[in-house]
């Protein structure tokens, strides 16, 4: 089953659903191969790789200063959001979303941010493209926002904050913190009511008498830099797609807002180079051509878009495409970026995509043999300058008795030939 396909559910049920929408959804080392236009460079084995970085990122036999390394994590938002959109009616929505909180929660993320944590620390990327890095709020039940009258979304009590989260095991008991962040943009952002604690009748609001509470889900995409790793950067810049998927949801429309960030950096003495993370569209029928998330990728690379500019350009992120391991439906986002002339700088071997089991702890149902397809990729426009050394994959198996995420992560050592 493949993830494109399978999370169709839970970022339906998002978008639609209330508090939690818009999301969304390897590696072994890897060498530098021959740029083709339609496979994947990185191939062999994580442990032991002649290729892996000395030291704090300089190359053996590449010359220090050349070398950057990158990650791309989503952190996985924390629910199936099925139910809530497919929810008949108004009690079979507020139950569906108290459902959706109560999973939250089951997912654990102040635990699974400690893996989380772990896996960039043991690679020390420089630069890390987050997506999913939910902030979850909660306030007193209402269906103003979800009806959509105008209103904004309200709920201001944070419930968990997976940025925040993150970065506080990223920078504990380090002295200086390890990494910053360098930009983050809200992507979907939307409050419905609850029924969390199963008891009915309980809520104030009379309109909707089981709901004692909204839920609040913002969805943000992030790059994090490295501290004291010689790395600098201007430039922070964030947009959305204006190309955005629109779902209806007990008959109220909804648009999934995405998009991406981008800054211009320079690694240890690099040249300037062009960092971009995105996220695209995940809920698309694969027999619509193009896809919005084709027409997302489209965007990144037409003129004027984020992966077009002078400088050479890293592209990563949650693709929810590949040219291969998908349905061909679901291959046409990456093969517009093809066609545009990005080339592939990580490994498909092993694969990185995705747990079936939208509960995460041990034992609830994901195995690592649900880790059959791509769709997190590092890509660069410049396949002459930005060159692979190795590529790894992170966080295939649980930890604390959790899996870190329903993706696993993927890193890549890059370095400029010239």
């Amino acid at each position: 089953m493949n993830h494109v396909r399978a999370a169709i559910p839970r970022i339906a049920a998002s978008l639609a659903a209330v508090l939690a929408l818009a999301l969304f959804p390897a590696l072994a080392g890897a060498r530098a191969g021959d740029d083709h236009p339609t496979g994947h460079e990185a191939h062999g084995q994580a442990n032991g790789h002649k290729g892996q970085k000395n030291g704090q990122g300089k190359s053996k036999g590449r010359g220090g200063g050349k070398e950057l390394n990158v990650m791309t994590r989503n952190l996985y938002l924390g629910a199936d959001l099925a139910p809530a959109i497919s929810a008949s009616g108004l009690t079979a929505f507020t139950e569906a979303t108290g459902q959706i909180l109560r999973e939250v929660t089951a997912n654990d993320f102040p635990v699974r941010s400690q893996g989380l944590a772990e896996e960039i620390l043991k690679k020390k990327p420089d630069l890390v493209g987050l997506q999913e890095a939910a902030l979850w709020r909660t306030g007193p039940p209402s269906l103003e926002v979800f009806l959509n009258t105008g209103a904004k979304p309200a709920a201001q009590t944070v419930r968990y904050d997976y940025l925040a989260e993150l970065l506080a095991q990223l920078n504990k008991g380090k002295g200086k913190p390890q990494y910053r962040v360098a930009v983050s943009q809200d992507e979907f952002d939307f409050e419905a009511p609850a029924n969390e604690n199963g008891v009915a009748g309980d809520g104030p609001n009379g309109a909707i008498p089981n709901a004692e509470i909204n839920g609040r889900l913002t969805m943000r995409d992030v790059i994090l830099v490295r501290n004291g790793a010689g790395v600098t950067f201007k430039h922070p810049q964030a947009g959305h797609f204006a190309n955005l998927l629109q779902v209806t949801v007990s008959g109220v429309n909804l648009t999934v807002t995405r998009g991406w960030v981008a800054i211009d950096a320079k690694v240890r003495g690099s040249k300037l180079f062009r960092f971009v993370n995105t996220h695209l569209e995940a809920f698309d029928p694969a027999t619509q051509v193009p896809s919005i998330r084709a027409l997302q990728a489209g965007e990144l690379v037409a003129a004027g878009g984020p992966a077009t500019t002078s400088l050479p350009v890293i592209l990563l992120g949650d693709l929810n495409s590949d040219d291969d391991t998908v349905e061909p439906g679901d291959q046409q986002a990456y093969r517009t970026l093809l066609g545009a002339g990005m080339r592939e700088r990580s490994t498909n071997s092993p694969l990185g995509c995705c747990l079936k089991s939208s509960l995460l702890a041990v034992g609830a149902g994901g195995s690592v043999a649900d880790f059959n397809h791509q769709v997190d990729h590092v890509m660069t426009r410049d396949p002459k300058e930005v060159k692979l050394k190795a590529s790894y994959v992170t966080g295939r198996q649980p930890v604390r008795g959790f899996w870190d995420s329903d993706h696993a992560g993927l890193y890549s050592a890059l370095y400029f030939r010239r």
